[in-house]
């Protein structure tokens, strides 16, 4: 990015991240409750890795995944929270707009990475459950590690291309930003450029895509398995009730042999009762 623009032709070198405001009695408090929060989170997201890596009866697919979005989850804090309590302990907004670039395209990466780890933890449990004998097989550490490598790579092709974007276009967007982050994508047109409707198109329908292919997955996964799960059980009560049911209707009470086994037996019912001393 060559230069940084404001709307109302002034460069920008800076931005400011509005956050929670200038309160100063709230300061300290919002710096303790983030303070605290960042410390949890990364603390507990670390024992999670650490145990995983260490307790050989965790070393599993499912843990696997689950300490991979660990770690994308420590790096996820560490990429925000940081610059918030430095601004809530010292009152300074101010980011240069390359650290807020280089914040957001982390962020990106992160968020991207998260999503598809997610993704990868629906289909293991679709295979533990649709395929309980296969499964040792078709999740092995092979497939596991690529699964892992594709969430990273996926997030990474996504922020480079973004990147390429940034660099050849201009930052017109306000100065201001009402966000605890750099989340500039959720700015209107934040960028101006010869190719700026182009890559706000592209952009725009790489992420539909992602997100349908996202969604689709997720609920084929939590689906498949209940729709699985009725069936087997429909066929049941097949077997166990609906078979015994129709077998005599469609063997025996539609047969002629049997019919007149039937009235004989009829008849023979009727003289019975109408013997005497009966």
């Amino acid at each position: 990015m060559e230069k940084a623009e404001g709307g109302n032709g002034t460069f920008f070198k800076e931005l400011i991240l509005l956050g929670f405001g200038n309160d100063p009695e709230l300061q300290p408090l919002l710096f303790l409750l983030f303070l605290v929060i960042y410390l949890v989170s990364v603390a507990g997201n670390l024992i999670i890795v650490v145990l995983v890596v260490a307790d050989q009866h965790l070393q599993t697919p499912m843990y696997y995944f689950v300490a991979n979005l660990s770690t994308v989850e420590i790096c996820y804090v560490s990429t925000t929270l940081p610059r918030l309590l430095a601004s809530l302990a010292t009152g300074d907004r101010t980011i240069s707009l390359q650290n807020c670039i280089v914040q957001f395209n982390v962020y990106v990466i992160l968020s991207n990475a998260e999503c598809n780890l997610l993704t990868a933890m629906c289909i293991d449990r679709y295979l533990v459950i649709s395929h309980p004998l296969r499964y040792p097989a078709l999740m092995n550490g092979r497939v596991c590690g690529h699964m892992v490598a594709w969430a990273w790579i996926y997030g990474i092709a996504y922020s480079i291309m973004l990147q390429v974007f940034i660099l050849h276009s201009t930052y017109c967007g306000p100065k201001e930003l009402d966000f605890l982050f750099c989340d500039i994508g959720r700015i209107y047109y934040p960028f101006c450029g010869a190719n700026v409707m182009t890559f706000q198109e592209l952009t725009f329908i790489v992420s539909i895509i992602s997100n349908i292919v996202i969604l689709v997955f997720t609920l084929v996964t939590y689906i498949f398995p209940v729709i699985d799960a009725i069936f087997q059980k429909v066929i049941d009560v097949w077997f166990l009730v609906m078979v015994p049911l129709l077998n005599p209707i469609l063997y025996c009470l539609r047969n002629k042999e049997v019919h007149q086994s039937l009235r004989k037996a009829r008849v023979a019912l009727l003289a019975f009762r109408h013997k005497p001393g009966v």
